[in-house]
């Protein structure tokens, strides 16, 4: 069976919402501010979809722009892998649906639910797939519509979320660009963030999340420099899940990448869950932040409590 020595993204798209709510809109609403909102999670505003935007809608739109990036035709994707933890229906899934809306003719087609780090890990089976000879060219979103599972009078959780979708497709190189993955799970400490049912709002205990993202994480974001043969100094960037400000400034501290430019997208657009990752890449390659052949580091982790971590080689 032909196989590839290695893979690499070509490209990386992102989507977000037209809806912006900021601080002060939220606070029409309920008992908060813009200032204490800033001083716990530091994000200023978020976008919001409208009811008539479905999470497919935005993997459609970031799926897209990562595949016109990648300078491939649609006929050339074979596998499209979807992170999600919010759809409101489970079958059919949403990667097949994704792929017959963007002209991709009968792909491989799954999701990866392992929520705030599940692009990292739909990343790592993309790299894994098109190594092993399971397919050429892979298209791989994280797309979250959060909104629909917030309860919009919970300062604790509806200050927080937004909606968005980021992409990047992943093909064979003859030189590795995507590292080995470091990832596991925390079982143990699976009610830390949790929807009970379909009848429920997305709960989480921030303390519990906070703590153990802060003390847990920068092992695995150092393990995964060193699958990939990387110091942490060689580092150009350092892209975590945006879950709350003060969480990545903490982690970034640890990992000792003084001169990696740290994703900060949270201040605009919330956590995005999948979506948050690619979608920060996107912009941070748009801004010219990072620049082709840079080494970034990717750290995702979230409800489970699951985490993955890689280093990618920017397209």
């Amino acid at each position: 069976m032909p196989t590839a020595p290695g893979a690499r993204v070509l490209a990386f798209g992102g989507y977000q919402p037209a809806d912006v709510v900021t601080n002060e809109d939220i606070a029409k609403t309920i008992d908060t501010s813009d200032e204490w909102i800033r001083s716990r999670v530091g994000i200023t505003e978020r976008r919001i979809a409208s009811s008539a935007e479905s999470e497919i809608d935005l993997a459609v739109q970031a799926g897209g722009k990562a595949l016109a990036a990648s300078g491939l035709s649609a006929d050339a994707i074979d596998l499209v892998i979807v992170a999600t933890c919010t759809l409101e229906a489970q079958i059919p899934n949403a990667a097949g649906r994704v792929a017959h809306r963007l002209g991709i003719d009968a792909p491989g087609a799954f999701d990866v639910n392992a929520a705030c780090a599940g692009f990292c890990y739909a990343l790592a089976a993309a790299s894994d797939a098109v190594r092993a000879g399971s397919a050429t060219n892979v298209l791989v979103i994280g797309t979250e519509k959060l909104s629909q599972w917030i309860d919009w009078t919970d300062r604790a959780t509806c200050v927080i979320f937004a909606d968005g979708a980021g992409a990047a497709v992943v093909a064979a190189a003859e030189t590795p660009g995507i590292g080995p993955v470091a990832w596991g799970s925390a079982g143990d400490k699976s009610d830390a963030i949790i929807i009970k049912d379909r009848n429920s709002f997305l709960h989480q205990e921030g303390q519990t999340v906070f703590r153990w993202a802060t003390t847990a994480l920068h092992p695995v974001a150092r393990k995964a420099c060193e699958r990939a043969g990387v110091d942490p100094s060689q580092l150009a960037a350092f892209v975590p899940h945006q879950a709350n400000l003060r969480i990545i400034e903490a982690i970034a501290r640890k990992i000792g990448a003084k001169d990696a430019i740290v994703a900060k997208d949270i201040v605009l657009a919330g956590n995005t869950s999948a979506a948050s990752i690619p979608l920060a890449l996107s912009r941070m390659i748009e801004r010219g932040e990072v620049s082709s052949g840079d080494l970034a580091l990717l750290l995702g982790f979230g409800a489970g409590l699951t985490y993955a971590a890689q280093v990618i080689e920017i397209p």
